[in-house]
């Protein structure tokens, strides 16, 4: 008896965890960019984001939020962040470009929709609110910043709750700030002129590309244009991952 009702809750469980896997994909919300063209990069800044360059792109659509702790373990089961105790709505951290991977294969095969990282210049379009927008959104300078981004100077030595600062022009929420953001590309520098202009992504190099900052970055550090990289390991709990979701 105590052997079959163990049964029965463990099958529970595996029902409930895949239930909650299935839905993930719909629990996330996303935003439609447009298509269009935008100069990409910045003649300031640091080197690596130099020099300006046209950028042509299809129309995307991209995660409202960051992925979110609670979203992370509905598909994987787990949650690998340090700042667990923030809750299921803050952005899952600690995650590596490789359990990106594993998260979108595991999510594709709910069958709810097909996801991918975005590429870089996907990212940097609609954090600038599809190529409108300077280094932050919104007319907002770097003395003004916590309007939009939990950067170092307001974050309290940790990350926060998604969209509980101001949305860009599109709607979307902690691209400057909160956690940094895996996308597709191998990191180039300076950005690789060989590539064509349209959805351009580097595929060459050992190291991948990370965009936005984080809640351990002051507010240079946290513009649109920012550029950092990491091997495909790496974990850290600064670092996390917002989705594309194909037509």
């Amino acid at each position: 008896m105590i052997n079959k009702l163990k049964i029965r809750l463990l099958v529970g469980s595996l029902l409930s965890l895949a239930a909650a896997g299935a839905a993930a994909g719909d629990a996330m919300e996303f935003v439609r960019v447009p298509a269009g063209c935008f100069d990409m990069g910045t003649n300031g800044g640091e080197i690596h984001e130099r020099p300006v360059h046209r950028v042509c792109l299809d129309s995307f659509e991209i995660g409202k939020t960051e992925v979110t702790q609670g979203q992370w373990k509905a598909v994987m089961g787990i949650n690998p962040s340090r700042f667990s105790a923030c809750g299921d709505n803050c952005p899952v951290e600690q995650v590596s470009w490789d359990d990106a991977q594993e998260f979108i294969r595991a999510l594709n095969a709910k069958k709810q929709g097909t996801y991918r990282l975005p590429t870089e210049a996907e990212w940097e379009y609609a954090c600038r609110s599809a190529g409108k927008d300077g280094a932050y959104p919104n007319g907002i300078t770097p003395e003004s910043v916590q309007r939009v981004a939990w950067s170092k100077e307001f974050s309290g030595g940790q990350s926060h709750p998604v969209a509980t600062r101001e949305p860009n022009g599109l709607g979307i929420y902690d691209m400057n700030g909160n956690v940094w953001e895996w996308v597709q590309d191998t990191f180039a520098t300076p950005y690789d002129t060989g590539l064509t202009p349209n959805n351009p992504v580097h595929e060459t190099g050992e190291k991948r590309v990370l965009r936005g900052g984080s809640w351990d970055g002051k507010a240079p550090y946290v513009r649109c244009q920012i550029r950092n990289r990491n091997l495909p390991d790496r974990r850290d709990w600064r670092l996390g991952v917002r989705l594309v979701r194909q037509p």
